[in-house]
């Protein structure tokens, strides 16, 4: 007994799972047929109205038993699916004249990429949306802002969302680009030459009317004009490349969430009923971010498996590639189908809880002014160097007694004490009426995050209906 594919079963959605359900691409296939015998017709060649009716009401007809059974007896899938097809319409045999089995299967092999492609930039146009509505719903909220995850300047909560929008941004207009410009194989024959169908139809310009037709029936406005056998595996690549980059600031905002979980700064969500540990009953665990980081790792996987086909085949071409893609190529767009679902539960359902966060603040905040306080220094005459070696000392010896002994940190107060200081200036109320204000510590914080929300502005209108996307249930 064949187990399923876990990818489809448990993640993928209905759309994505019917382009790449066996009955799904054998009626893709029958329906590429059915195309090509219409344009045969169209251009001279003598197929009987009646016959073509006959195959095209034959598309569903499906028998995966007699396919699977006469493939184990020929060893050859699309020839099995000939047979099948014939036998459905009960029609003389009028399917795949002038074609070779890549004519078949390449074509609709890109046509599934490119269609479950175009459904995977909808949710990441969703994703992105739901990311600035958090960018907007978080940008009054001052929190400590981390590098080397250490406490380092106060941000927004609000910016960090639009930090991560903008990295998903520039990944899905380039990721519109490469779809809007993806080539199809095309009608080629054996070797790419097109000579099969040349000379059934009798001329060039037959040949390319045929090609432009059945590429429209696809949904492809371009197509490659010399490729071989098969195209060429570096279109796998880049699609799965792109796939990988918008998984990755999915990853980077996922990462975040279970950082700034941990520190019960936000949540992702915790609904009635879910247990977060077996053992531990307190634990809220950010498991749908873990999973979103799970995908993708997985996504950058399947890169890495099309990057070894890419540039890989023989001349014309072979099909060594076949056992990869027939995995990563459909399982790469499952798991971002996953990742999307599982990205917009996790914004949907997510919260902060601004007085921890105000705490924490509150609790760094002396260092995070730290920049300020040695320019405001530099400002009073003391030389750089001197106003941050003197910070340093008493900014590390406030920090040492705060993780030793827990005290509050008494940082105000030892600079304004410090010799160095003094002669310049700057008095205890001069500090702290810098760190009165903790807003205008973020600088450009809240420009920066318009200034994202502007530039999507123009992608979101061109996907409106795909903007408005609410993901469902997830496991």
């Amino acid at each position: 007994m064949a187990n399923t594919n876990v990818l489809s079963e448990r993640y993928a959605g209905p759309e994505i799972n019917g382009i790449f359900s066996e009955k799904g691409r054998i009626s893709a296939e029958r329906a590429l047929w059915v195309a090509v015998m219409k344009a045969q017709k169209k251009l001279g060649l003598s197929i009987p109205a009646d016959i073509i009716d006959g195959y095209e009401k034959a598309i569903d007809h499906i028998d995966l038993e007699f396919i699977k059974q006469r493939e184990i007896e020929t060893k050859h899938d699309v020839k099995a699916k000939i047979e099948a097809f014939v036998r459905a319409s009960g029609k003389d045999e009028h399917i795949h004249k002038g074609m070779t089995s890549r004519d078949l299967t390449d074509n609709v092999e890109q046509m599934q990429f490119k269609k479950a492609a175009q459904i995977i930039l909808g949710r990441y146009v969703s994703v992105l949306r739901h990311m600035l509505d958090c960018a907007r719903k978080y940008r009054s909220i001052v929190l400590t802002a981390r590098t080397h995850h250490q406490a380092a300047q106060p941000t927004l909560l609000g910016r960090r969302f639009a930090m991560w929008a903008e990295e998903l941004l520039i990944h899905v207009t380039r990721f519109e680009n490469f779809l809007s410009t993806y080539p199809l194989r095309g009608i080629k024959g054996p070797v790419g030459t097109q000579f099969d169908m040349f000379t059934l139809l009798g001329s060039s310009e037959k040949v390319q009317t045929l090609e432009k037709l059945v590429a429209e029936s696809l949904g492809f406005e371009h197509v490659l004009d010399a490729t071989g056998q098969v195209y060429p595996r570096s279109l796998d690549y880049a699609l799965v490349s792109h796939l990988a980059f918008m998984a990755s600031a999915c990853e980077n905002f996922a990462k975040g969430m279970r950082l700034m979980s941990g520190y019960e700064l936000v949540t992702e969500g915790f609904k009635e009923g879910q247990v977060g540990s077996s053992a531990m009953p307190h634990k809220m665990n950010t498991r749908s971010a873990e999973r979103i980081c799970g995908f993708s790792s997985l996504i950058k996987m399947y890169a890495d498996g099309a990057s070894r086909l890419s540039g890989d085949q023989w001349e014309e071409g072979d099909v060594s590639c076949s056992v990869v893609r027939r995995i990563v190529m459909p399982d790469a767009l499952y798991a971002s189908d996953g990742l999307c679902e599982t990205a917009l539960t996790v914004l949907i359902n997510m919260g902060a809880y601004p007085v921890t966060i105000e705490k924490e603040v509150d609790r760094f905040l002396p260092f995070l002014a730290s920049t300020e306080i040695l320019m405001t220094a530099v400002k009073a005459g003391v030389g750089r160097e001197t106003a941050h070696e003197a910070i340093k000392r008493h900014a590390v010896a406030e920090a040492m007694a705060m993780r030793e002994n827990g005290t509050t940190p008494r940082l105000a107060e030892k600079l304004a004490d410090d010799a160095v200081f003094k002669s310049a200036g700057i008095t205890r109320e001069r500090i702290d009426a810098i760190l009165a204000d903790k807003a205008h510590f973020v600088g450009n914080a809240d420009r920066q995050i318009d200034s994202v929300i502007r530039k999507a502005a123009t992608l979101l209108e061109r996907h409106s209906e795909a903007a408005r996307y609410e993901p469902g249930d997830i496991l």
